[in-house]
């Protein structure tokens, strides 16, 4: 595809009410280190993407600007069809409650219980009474799978599985549309992984969410994710899906999807969905 193609074909999308989250000719640089340079990037209502590439080509830079988390240099951000830049303070708000995050470590509060975790985006955004608060989240801990219990414990009192899915409870406290995960499965089994993996498909379906994973994890791609973007290079350098990976060109693309570890998890009628809609 030549760059007017490319350039045509992103216009398009910026103007399909499908694309959720949409990022255009996005430059960041923390001082004369530039580390994403002019890039593109469209999420769609309803997929889960994941967001691969080599350690420090900066996929967790990207998702920390797209938070606003990190500054950027120039470029345009939009999510939900707004630009929170020229947005006004009642609009920043609301996007800010349509968007959870689930951060690599977790993230908890240790000097907080779970049940306390999950109600701070709560606490920060509504005006509920504490009684409704409590019934959320309990039903929060109940849709990620952790019994009632572990309202009442502590992050220090939690396996590291049991800290990913009330981080992950935290991102739903709010019903958002768009979700956020930061190597969701890293730290974890595989047996753990595989379940968390089938517990982000169950909730996409149940709950309509658009999920953004960063992950280095190949089961997660093959398994669960409609389709895949690869950051190199300061930019996107392919997206689409897992036989679009298979089919790329590019050395690292070819090195990650074709070397041992792949081989031994694609079968020979793998091919990843379609975006939702298309």
């Amino acid at each position: 595809m030549t760059a007017e193609e490319t350039d045509t074909a992103y216009r398009e999308a910026a103007a399909d009410d499908r694309v959720i989250l949409s990022v255009r000719d996005l430059t960041v640089a923390f001082g004369s280190k530039v580390v994403l340079d002019r890039l593109n990037l469209d999420i769609y209502r309803g997929e889960i993407l994941g967001f691969v590439g080599a350690s420090g080509t900066g996929k967790s830079v990207l998702m920390r600007t797209v938070l606003r988390l990190l500054p950027h240099r120039s470029g345009e951000i939009r999510i939900l069809g707004v630009d929170y830049e020229k947005a006004d303070a009642k609009q920043r708000t609301s996007l800010d409650m349509r968007m959870g995050v689930l951060f690599q470590h977790g993230a908890l509060f240790s000097s907080l219980t779970v049940k306390e975790n999950i109600q701070l985006p709560m606490r920060e955004y509504l005006d509920l009474p504490q009684s409704l608060m409590d019934e959320l989240a309990y039903l929060k801990i109940e849709m990620v799978g952790l019994a009632a219990d572990a309202a009442d414990k502590y992050p220090s009192e939690l396996s590291g599985g049991m800290v990913k899915r009330a981080a992950l409870a935290r991102a739903l406290a709010l019903d958002p549309d768009l979700v956020f995960l930061d190597e969701p499965t890293s730290g974890l089994d595989p047996i753990g992984a595989a379940e968390f993996d089938m517990l982000i498909a169950r909730l996409r379906d149940a709950l309509g969410l658009t999920v953004y994973m960063v992950t280095h994890d190949l089961d997660s791609l093959f398994s669960v994710c409609d389709r895949i973007a690869v950051l190199g290079e300061k930019r996107v350098l392919v997206e689409g899906t897992l036989n679009d990976m298979l089919a790329c060109d590019d050395a690292w693309v070819q090195s990650y999807f074709h070397g041992k570890r792949a081989r031994s998890i694609v079968t020979d009628d793998s091919a990843a969905s379609p975006v939702p809609g298309k």
